[in-house]
């Protein structure tokens, strides 16, 4: 009985030791991302805001998030740097899902179109 409280204290800190750790390790590479900073990389904020860098100084960066339209922001208000091949990944899913759907869609003005299922309250 008098071991069973040393255990219990041990099994109780050693998961949070460890979680204190990875969460160290994850904040060094966010903060190693936001001095990385360069002018042309596409961010986005911890608002969800998309934008590209424009200008960056030691403790902001200002964004185009439309054409001709900048805004200036805290770099640690910046979650992450898009990735151009992700980027590039979903657009090709999203053109081959679009092509998908417009293969079994009736074209307008075919005989097609009175075939299409309907729904019943059968």
């Amino acid at each position: 009985m008098d071991l069973l409280l040393p255990l219990l204290l041990v099994a109780l800190l050693i998961p949070m030791f460890l979680g204190v750790r990875r969460q160290k390790r994850e904040q060094a590479k966010v903060i190693e991302m936001q001095d990385t900073l360069k002018v042309g990389d596409r961010v986005v904020t911890t608002s969800g805001l998309f934008g590209t860098v424009v200008e960056a100084d030691d403790t902001s960066v200002d964004l185009e998030i439309a054409e001709d339209v900048v805004t200036t922001w805290l770099r640690a208000s910046i979650r992450e740097i898009r990735n151009e091949d992700a980027d590039a990944t979903t657009e090709a899913s999203a053109d081959a899902a679009s092509e998908a759907e417009s293969d079994h869609a009736p074209e307008a003005g075919s005989d097609n179109a009175d075939e299409a299922p309907r729904l019943s309250k059968d």
